[in-house]
């Protein structure tokens, strides 16, 4: 996997407050360093570059985001292919921020969809 791609996501939750917490949506999830693939599009999670979002069980005015790079490409590790005839989206992060005394880099599972 050669294709870089800078992965931006505003998880807008409506609101941080208390609430019940929807199991995470259906979609391929991988760890950083772990490949995944998606609709014929494999992806890896390299490096959380920002992570921003607003602490479990705390009233947030915004919900922040999560910053991550990706890497992509073909299944099987063949050539780089563009991602823009389609929409790679991360659904979900997991675990919720603030629910581990700090969040380890092993601790990431990132959830994420595919669309041409």
């Amino acid at each position: 996997m050669k294709l870089l791609v800078p992965m931006f996501a505003a998880l807008a939750l409506t609101a941080c407050g208390p609430k019940s917490t929807p199991p995470p949506p259906p979609g391929p999830t991988a760890g950083l360093g772990q490949a995944g693939e998606v609709n014929g599009l494999r992806f890896r999670p390299l490096e959380v570059v920002e992570d921003s979002r607003c602490p479990a069980r705390v009233q947030c005015v915004w919900a922040g985001r999560v910053v991550l790079h990706l890497g992509v490409g073909k299944p099987g590790g063949g050539q780089p292919v563009s991602i823009y005839g389609g929409t790679l989206t991360m659904v979900n992060v997991e675990p919720p921020k603030g629910t581990l005394p700090s969040l380890a880099r092993e601790a990431y599972r990132f959830t994420f969809t595919y669309s041409r």
